[in-house]
């Protein structure tokens, strides 16, 4: 054969092969876009999620499908939130609305878009009609940017912005935004959220907001008797606990000098339980679901009152409670009980600065882990707000921590006059942590 023949031939079976590698990785792309293609059909496009009323109560469907919610307030913490079994994140404002939807929609989890609405207390008008019809307009566009969104659950259209409840222009403004939300986005339902139901609440709201499809309420120690109330109430509408946690500062005993005394983590897990089960697993075909407070941390009157979770790490036992309600079972490890905790020999509202003082906390771990308890003196917030507004954490004295043996701790008060606070940080090496805190006046 001459080296021109061979050359053809040689040439004409490389162009067959290119031929055949071309088809097949055509072929491979074809099966690709069907395999994308398919996969993002197992997803809609937009969520739809509807009330509906059947004679018995309300049900709330997501795409079709019977859903309650189990939730959370915040967006930290929200792997967590998906090993524990919750489904849904609520949120008060949509300034981070597109990261935080994203993200839930990863993990499978819906969320409850807020939309704040300016409060009274604050110093906004609702009797200045250009700043109301702005803030309307200003809501539009959160609407029409999120409405697709298929992690969208619900809109919360505004954060207890009712105040005392008694003015009919703010009820006025909040439907007014529901109407327009439904014209725009017919597929996820309306919900304001009010504090508490007392005064003219749940009337204002009947005569006001037909447009609202859902009532939102926050409640503390009220939890355990809500769903009663809104029965007597007259509420003409399911409900949802949009924030629910330990007994609020507003509610609990004072010392003789005027501090409110926080529950310890594990009253706080048996207060939540004791309400859950009263107000939303126990009210079918009224509450739709809640969202338990706070799943992360903050301060308000103290670093822990709320945090369900520790800035430096640490799940508290209110989170192994809602696990076992969301899935029906504890998790494999529990956070650490407390029994007890106490500050001995000494009268609380005379505390002499710079005296010795000793301290004991009795705690136990379901699992048998070893404890290591973390002791902190820390002075009384002076900064208090209301209505959950940012506070300025306080300083701790570091200083002022002798010794630790056990369960108990040797510490020497403040040499400054003023309120303190001993709080005690129990962790279990797995992740857990329980915590209480005493207070104490330190005088001369």
């Amino acid at each position: 054969m001459s080296e021109a023949r061979i050359h053809r031939v040689y040439l004409s079976r490389g162009a067959g092969a290119l031929w055949i590698r071309v088809w097949l990785v055509a072929c491979i792309c074809l099966l690709g876009v069907s395999a994308v293609v398919n996969a993002q059909d197992t997803f809609p496009k937009s969520s739809v999620a509807q009330v509906i009323e059947d004679g018995q109560g309300w049900s709330l469907l997501l795409n079709g499908k019977p859903y309650f919610i189990k939730g959370a307030g915040g967006h930290q913490h929200l792997q967590e939130l998906v090993d524990a079994g919750g489904n849904s994140i609520r949120t008060w404002g949509a300034d981070d609305a597109g990261k935080v939807l994203d993200r839930a929609h990863e993990l499978g989890l819906t969320v409850t878009v807020g939309i704040w609405l300016e409060h009274e207390r604050h110093g906004f008008n609702y009797d200045d009609a250009a700043a109301v019809s702005r803030q309307l307009e200003k809501t539009r566009k959160v609407i029409e940017k999120y409405k697709d969104h298929p992690a969208l659950l619900m809109w919360g259209l505004g954060n207890e912005v009712e105040g005392d409840g008694g003015n009919p222009r703010v009820w006025q403004a909040i439907n007014d935004i529901a109407r327009m939300t439904k014209e725009i986005d017919p597929n996820h339902p309306t919900m304001t959220v009010i504090a508490e139901i007392g005064g003219e609440k749940i009337p204002n709201l009947k005569n006001y907001c037909p447009d609202i499809d859902v009532l939102g309420v926050n409640t503390y120690g009220g939890l355990p008797s809500l769903g009663v109330r809104l029965r007597e109430a007259g509420l003409d509408r399911p409900y949802v606990v949009t924030e629910f946690g330990p007994l609020g500062q507003w509610e609990v005993g004072k010392t003789s000098w005027g501090v409110p005394i926080e529950q310890n983590s594990s009253q706080k897990a048996k207060f939540c339980a004791e309400g859950y089960t009263n107000s939303m697993a126990g009210q079918p075909g009224r509450c739709l679901g809640g969202y338990v407070f706070n799943w992360g941390n903050k301060q308000e009157v103290t670093p822990t009152w709320y945090s369900l979770f520790l800035k430096d790490g640490g799940a508290t036992e209110t989170v192994d409670v809602m696990t076992r309600f969301w899935t029906g079972a504890w998790p494999d490890n529990r956070a650490p009980l407390i029994k007890k905790m106490e500050i001995l020999s000494v009268d609380l509202n005379q505390v002499k600065a710079g005296a010795e003082c000793r301290a004991r906390v009795v705690a136990v771990d379901p699992d048998s882990d070893e404890l290591n308890i973390h002791w902190v003196v820390q002075s009384e917030s002076t900064d208090r707000r209301t209505g959950g507004d940012f506070e300025q954490t306080p300083e701790t004295h570091p200083e002022s921590i002798a010794a630790v043996g056990g369960q108990d701790v040797a510490f020497q008060a403040p040499s400054e006059p003023g309120g303190y606070r001993l709080f005690a940080y129990i962790r279990d090496g797995q992740g857990h942590v329980a915590t209480a805190n005493i207070p104490f006046l330190v005088v001369r």
